[in-house]
């Protein structure tokens, strides 16, 4: 028998274990008889040790030239690359979503870093005339500290990217805190820091359940800044954790996202999009088109359209490169699931396809489960108000497209949207009136580009947002300086009376 592998933690550059000895499984949700790893279930001592080592090494990284810092970001984005396909199939093994998927989970993470190494040579501030003479004002970026990142199980090794990337290069050191459910990308990720040369401390893995480090880290004082991406409950708590000591958080959380099809849509342009949107990685994205609006005019063509292709999608391992859907990433995933589905059927919704768990076969090992899809929805229904995070998508109808932005824009969520339209202007009206923080004309809602913010309003977000030049925002603290060369007290407003 195939002896498991042992991982360990990642404090002061050396790989180490954990202080209480226990670890954790990582199975593969595809077939959960194999078991891709043992992995660290640290404590809080271990917590504490990667605080210490990231404070440590604080200063002589700030003071690294920012440049310098980003050849090394580059230098890894080279590494990634080399390694794309070694790391895809890893996380295909852990996380189940199919390997085109994972290849573009790391492609993100080349991508990051690529686009972010520029950025050391352009973390440019202002220069401003003064309103004295004599004088020169400015300002500049500092970096904040030590930063910890609390990071999900659905993208492992792109989300951890978005965050730690922008912020090495800002200066700041950190500790990853990976989701229990896939840390071997993360080991993967920090793996290749290691190879790359970042200095001892400066990256710092601590692998553990969110009781034993996730909510101790965002208590921890030492702790400047945090980056959590999750459940809008959870995310509720990591706000209440920083709030006391006013340290800096940012908070990436749930999704209830619409598409809208209108009338004069390309239709199978539209089927095409709520398929990838709403079983593309099995639904468990945040951005994922869980709720597709239809008006009523296109509304029986569109829906049968739809149910048909969802029913001819191919389910199963994502190494299979003929698979186009894998499983849930666990059991309780799956069970979540099943829960939503009875919860629809009790609403009074209608089942158009799936709606059970696949056991047959070389699938009755994984956690996998039907793509399925609920008509007649009404917007007050739980499956069209409440995340599920799976392969569930529900379609609702509308009369016009005034009803449509209404009822995309009736959950508590406010993240992705998309409409389906050949109005040049009705596609303008729908940009300024959905109320989400991205927005696609005749695309998906899933699909962002590194170069842009990458964020949500309402319950989605707290108003930061990763990638794009914003994310250089919330990794920077802003330094206003004045330089006086007049020789003179000048005193401001003052002496300009």
């Amino acid at each position: 028998m195939k002896k498991t592998p042992r991982y360990r933690n990642y404090i002061r550059g050396c790989w180490v274990d954990s202080e209480g000895g226990e670890v954790f499984e990582n199975r593969n949700p595809a077939d959960s008889r194999e078991r891709i790893g043992l992995f660290p279930q640290s404590t809080t001592k271990d917590l504490e040790e990667a605080v210490q080592a990231a404070q440590a090494a604080a200063l002589p990284w700030a003071r690294t030239p920012a440049p310098k810092r980003a050849e090394l970001v580059f230098r890894l984005g080279e590494l990634l690359l080399r390694r794309k396909k070694k790391f895809a199939a890893e996380m295909t093994r852990e996380m189940g979503k199919i390997l085109k998927e994972t290849e573009g989970d790391v492609q993100e993470a080349i991508d990051i870093s690529y686009y972010t190494a520029g950025e050391g040579r352009r973390m440019f501030g202002q220069t401003t005339p003064s309103e004295l003479p004599n004088k020169f004002a400015m300002s500049v970026r500092m970096p904040i500290g030590v930063c910890g990142f609390i990071t999900p199980w659905n993208f492992p090794m792109a989300i951890p990217s978005w965050k730690m990337i922008p912020a090495l290069v800002c200066g700041n050191t950190m500790i990853l805190k990976p989701a229990t459910d896939t840390p071997l990308s993360s080991v993967n990720l920090v793996q290749a820091c290691h190879e790359i040369g970042f200095p001892p401390g400066v990256i710092n893995l601590v692998c553990g359940s969110g009781k034993n480090i996730g909510i101790p880290m965002t208590k921890h004082p030492g702790v400047k800044l945090i980056s959590f991406t999750g459940s809008t409950e959870v995310g509720r708590e990591v706000s209440r954790n920083c709030a006391p000591d006013f340290r800096r958080v940012h908070l990436e959380m749930g999704g209830k996202n619409a598409i809208l099809v209108m009338e004069d849509a390309n239709l199978d342009l539209a089927v095409d999009g709520a398929i990838w949107g709403g079983f593309g990685t099995t639904g468990q994205r945040c951005t994922a088109a869980s709720r597709v609006v239809v008006h009523k005019k296109v509304y029986g063509e569109f829906l049968k359209r739809f149910t048909a292709r969802a029913n001819a999608l191919r389910v199963g391992n994502g190494l299979d490169p003929e698979t186009e859907m894998g499983p849930l990433v666990s059991e309780s995933q799956r069970t979540s699931v099943e829960q939503y589905v009875e919860i629809g059927r009790g609403e009074g919704a209608r089942l158009a396809a799936g709606g059970r768990r696949i056991t047959a076969g070389a699938l009755a090992a994984g956690w996998f489960h039907q793509p399925t899809i609920f008509a007649d929805v009404h917007p007050q229904m739980r499956i069209a108000q409440e995340e599920i995070f799976g392969p569930v998508v529900s379609v609702l109808p509308c009369k016009n497209f005034e009803e449509a932005i209404e009822i995309a824009n009736g959950v508590s969520y406010g993240l992705s949207s998309a409409i389906y339209t050949r109005d040049v202007d009705r596609a303008f009206r729908a940009i300024r009136d959905l109320a989400t923080g991205i927005c696609y004309v005749n695309a998906s809602t899933i699909g962002a580009e590194v170069h842009l913010p990458f964020g949500g309003i309402k319950q989605t977000g707290n108003g930061h947002r990763e990638a794009g030049q914003q994310a250089l925002d919330f990794f920077s603290e802003w330094k206003a300086v004045y330089v006086d060369f007049s020789g003179k007290l000048q005193r401001a407003q003052i002496d300009n009376n």
